[in-house]
């Protein structure tokens, strides 16, 4: 156990990470920049060292850019992909010590107190960092102190390392900003005269209070050590995978299916435990010949039930090549859901969700994204009043709230030789002749004018139901501004 005395930061600042990442995939010679949509205007979130020394900043417009360097080479970026990444770097950087936290969006701090000496002390730990870092691409500046805060301060504004003891000798010299400040506190500070750490630690204190709030002085004390901060490490997300070594091949489907079993139930316990659900699963089978098979399986709800996802592998697992036997499977969930603990009752409470069911297997067969559900739209025009969504991905919404009745079979207008605004008694459509028997009407629709739509260019329709004495029922509108009638859809 150390004290606050003994305690020893590790500070690690990525000032160009987003670009440095994007650069490792596709290297560019030249300025280079990546964008980001702020308030509708394409603005600079990331820059590398050589647009840099063109003078361009963060938060600069695009357009703004490209005016002082049209050489600017530029992409999109990807804020989610940028923090994946440095979840990555988190992991990589328990290598030298178990307590490694997130700081802030560009940025690592690290608790190495009692660890140092494992990689040959501080220097060469420093040096370590910064060369394996060097090497992958990462531009890195890197502080080291006895607190959180110094550390952080001397990564930013004087990368440096600060002798046990000495935080107040290091700190002394660095702005303002190096306390964690937001920027209206440091502007004022600064206003005042108070420009450098050792200025504000020798000012009042009881003013600075009164001004400013205890934030200020609570920055400045975790910075020298008189109020103790934590660092929390960021706990690794649950790994939903499990695996089996046999002891002798394997390669009838039987005992696949059987070997899949036992795994399936070990994953959905855990997958209980954390109170999520499965919705893609790769099962790998590794052959003698160390050739491996995989079989993926996506489900069109989260399930964590083995008895409801075992029948699903059988396919998969049939067309499989065991050649001269299988000696280890591995059964991963490669995407995950939330699925909580519900109630359940009498009427629902054993009964699986055949539907969902139904759509997993067909899913296998042709493909998740083939099979497709009708929502409502929010639009009064016919063709406009629903649409097609993946069944797997989507979730049954309430009914349509139309105060007429629609067609179950909807097409495109064809035209009928008719010119009365009344729904004639006669009419031939599709090489059959009909005579009416019934109609209900008119509903008229009107056009959405904000949507340029060639079929709703004549204006308002005027729908009726017409029952024929041949049996069918026709849905017909009549145009009135450019006369005419036309059939769209057939009533059950």
């Amino acid at each position: 156990m150390f004290d606050g005395a003994n305690r020893r930061t590790v500070s690690l600042w990525f000032p160009r990470l987003a670009s440095d990442r994007a650069l490792r995939l596709r290297p560019v010679e030249g300025p280079f920049a990546l964008t980001l949509k702020q308030d509708n205007t394409d603005r600079i979130h990331c820059l590398n060292i050589a647009a840099e020394r063109q003078r361009l900043h963060r938060g600069m417009a695009f357009s703004e850019a490209r005016a002082f360097c049209p050489d600017l080479q530029s992409r999109p970026a990807d804020p989610p992909s940028d923090r994946r990444f440095l979840m990555g770097l988190r992991r990589w950087a328990t290598r030298y010590c178990p307590w490694v936290g997130i700081e802030g969006e560009d940025g690592l701090v690290m608790d190495v107190t009692g660890s140092a000496h494992l990689a040959g002390g501080e220097p060469a730990m420093l040096d370590d960092l910064r060369q394996r870092l060097s090497r992958v691409g990462l531009a890195v500046q890197i502080g080291l102190g006895d607190t959180r805060g110094a550390a952080w301060a001397l990564a930013r504004y004087g990368e440096g390392v600060a002798a046990p003891g000495a935080a107040r000798a290091a700190l002394d010299p660095l702005p303002v900003a190096g306390l964690r400040l937001d920027g209206e506190t440091v502007t004022a500070l600064q206003r005042l005269g108070l420009r450098t750490i050792g200025q504000l630690a020798e000012a009042a204190r009881a003013p600075l209070a009164r001004r400013f709030g205890p934030g200020l002085l609570m920055r400045l004390d975790q910075a020298l050590g008189v109020q103790p901060e934590q660092i929390s490490p960021q706990s690794e997300p649950p790994h939903y995978g499990v695996r089996m070594s046999l002891p002798e091949p394997i390669g009838l489907e039987a005992d696949v299916m059987a070997g899949t079993e036992r795994l399936l139930t070990r994953l959905c316990d855990k997958l209980i435990r954390h109170e999520a659900g499965a919705r893609v699963l790769c099962l790998t089978l590794r052959r003698v010949d160390s050739h491996a098979r995989h079989v993926e399986l996506r489900l069109a709800r989260p399930l964590r039930d083995p008895a409801r996802i075992l029948p699903l592998f059988q396919r998969g697992i049939d067309e499989v090549d065991a050649g001269y036997g299988i000696d280890q499977l591995r059964l991963e969930a490669t995407q995950v859901e939330p699925l909580p603990a519900q109630q359940i009752s009498h009427v629902t409470g054993d009964k699986p969700d055949r539907l969902d069911d139904l759509i997993s297997r067909i899913g296998t067969r042709i493909g998740l994204e083939n099979i497709l559900r009708f929502l409502p739209a929010d639009s009064h025009i016919p063709e406009r009043s629903f649409i097609m969504a993946p069944a797997a991905y989507s979730k049954p919404t309430g009914g349509w709230n139309i105060p007429r009745p629609r067609p179950l079979v909807m097409f495109r207008p064809e035209a009928i030789a008719a010119l009365s605004a009344r729904p004639p008694q006669s009419f031939r459509w599709r090489r059959m002749a009909f005579t009416t028997m019934r109609a209900t009407g008119p509903e008229r629709i009107l056009p959405e004018w904000w949507i340029e739509d060639e079929s709703w260019r004549h204006g308002a329709r005027d729908y009726w139901r017409i029952e024929t004495h041949q049996g069918h029922r026709l849905w017909l509108f009549y145009t009135p501004q450019n006369p005419g009638w036309f059939i769209q859809g057939v009533f059950p």
